[in-house]
């Protein structure tokens, strides 16, 4: 009976004289719905931020607290994914380098083979079409390695990703995210999108759920779990929990009653994968390494001193799919990695530094040199995970804007998930002109709802929008509900 009322109560606030509504030329009753959902229960502690605008004039049809700092969620990996394609090109790609140093002697080689990270968020992955993942990959590689008459290493496999600063994690990330998957660190050098699976056997109710194994295989990580059984249908409640470069994984939660259940995690250290992973592949085929593998940071840690000069010769290379690609599998899928991995990539190519911080600064100096005002933007990273991050509508849409005379907005604009159709918004607007008209990329965590793209109005004329509601009361309706619908109505204007 309370849901019953609090649903009532919604209805009637939102409706603001519904015959008035109706009758209202489009623009003003939109503008009167988001007036309406601001003083409703549903945002009495909460705060709503819209902006709408033409992209070809300084026309805006909507607005409300367009002035107003909000956090964005993953928005905001279209302002980090516009800024690569603006600066780096949409036909950039990443290229991975496999190098060996030293000299080859009667087969053996005296020096170390050497995997060359350029910070390629996709490296192995094989998520986009024609990609090799990394197990067909290193084969390859391996191959090529034999290939060279080499039989025995008298050194060994060293990973490579110091091009991005080894504090590979933005400062304002919490402790709960950064060991899952969707909290992986950029590394310089990545792998299968720093992912692993970790499967699990359910038993009875309340009691552990073994862990089964980890794919990848991660021997030399310890695994302390602490995983049980919930009820069937329950879904993955599990956290793992550790961070960048170290040797313990804790898993922690609940798996469903049922069959083997996998959740997804972040790999500590990416490129210590990476030499492991080839170190066993050249095992396979018979090749001697008389070396631990090892990354760049545990060349740090244990003070390891390679020879001078360290000169290499290349062996192999593979180039990433265009940058347009990869934009488009982040806006698509909304991969906080690609977009972390997009923010220092013209970071360090505009020389504004190889860590999060200063790619930050890079990423708001390329706008206001452009002559956006930027006034209320303070984000924290690339992706929208940080809680702390916040921009205004207006913010959004201005860059949204600016973006439609670049050379590379083509490239942008189909990166961006179609209503009804595609990506995270395929669900959204089913049988209402939005559908096939909106693109929108979706912004969730705790409290925080958001949309921003493009639409064409029915004059044809294209626009741009940010839609953001922070600290909302779910317990008086649905943000995603009401977001909807403020897309159905805008394709009205």
């Amino acid at each position: 009976m309370k849901l019953f009322l609090l649903s009532i109560l919604h209805i009637l606030t939102l409706s603001n004289k519904p015959d008035s509504l109706e009758n209202s030329p489009p623009q003003e009753r939109l503008q009167k719905y988001v007036n309406g959902l601001a003083t409703t229960p549903f945002m009495t502690n909460g705060m709503v931020g819209v902006c709408i605008k033409s992209v070809t004039n300084n026309k805006v049809l909507i607005e409300y607290n367009a002035q107003k700092s909000l956090a964005p969620a993953s928005t905001l990996k279209l302002i980090t994914s516009a800024t690569a394609l603006s600066t780096l090109g949409e036909d950039y790609t990443y290229t991975t380098k496999l190098d060996y140093s030293g000299q080859i002697t009667d087969s053996i080689l005296v020096g170390n083979i050497i995997i060359k990270g350029a910070g390629d968020p996709s490296f192995g992955s094989g998520r986009i079409d024609k990609q090799m993942d990394y197990k067909i990959l290193f084969e390859s590689w391996a191959q090529k390695i034999k290939a060279l008459g080499i039989k025995e290493i008298r050194g060994r496999v060293f990973a490579d990703g110091s091009l991005f600063e080894e504090n590979v994690l933005p400062d304002t990330w919490i402790w709960a995210d950064i060991g899952n998957y969707y909290g992986a660190g950029a590394y310089g050098l990545n792998i299968n999108e720093n992912l692993f699976y970790a499967t699990f056997k359910p038993s009875t109710y309340l009691a552990e759920a073994p862990l089964v194994k980890t794919n990848p295989d991660l021997p030399y990580y310890q695994k302390i779990n602490r995983v049980q059984t919930d009820k069937p249908h329950t879904g993955d409640q599990v956290n793992i929990y550790s961070t960048p470069y170290q040797d313990i994984l804790v898993m922690q939660g609940y798996v469903p009653a049922g069959d083997t259940f996998s959740v997804k995690g972040s790999i500590p250290d990416p490129p210590l994968f990476a030499a492991y992973f080839l170190q066993k592949k050249l095992e396979e085929l018979g090749i001697k390494v008389n070396e631990s593998p090892l990354s760049s940071m545990e060349v740090s840690k244990k003070r390891i001193v390679f020879q001078k000069p360290f000169q290499t010769m290349n062996i192999a290379s593979y180039s990433s799919p265009a940058l347009k690609e990869l934009a488009k599998a982040c806006n698509y899928q909304s991969i906080n990695l690609y977009a972390e991995a997009f923010l220092k990539t013209f970071s360090v190519s505009f020389s504004f530094g190889n860590n999060t911080k200063d790619a930050v600064k890079g990423l708001k100096q390329i706008w206001q040199n452009r002559g956006l005002n930027l006034a209320g933007f303070n984000v924290k990273d690339g992706s929208g995970l940080s809680p702390t991050n916040s921009l205004t509508p207006a913010n959004m849409t201005d860059i949204l804007k600016a973006m439609y005379t670049e050379k590379s907005f083509k490239a942008f604009y189909e990166s961006i998930p179609v209503v009804g159709e595609s990506g995270t918004v395929a669900h959204l607007g089913k049988k209402t002109k939005a559908v096939g008209n909106v693109r929108a990329k979706s912004g969730s965590i705790e409290g925080v709802r958001a949309y921003a793209g493009y639409f064409t109005a029915k004059n044809g004329e294209l626009m741009c929008f940010s839609l953001i509601l922070n600290k909302y009361n779910s317990d008086y309706g649905s943000a995603t509900k009401e977001l909807e619908k403020l897309m159905m109505m805008m394709v009205e204007l």
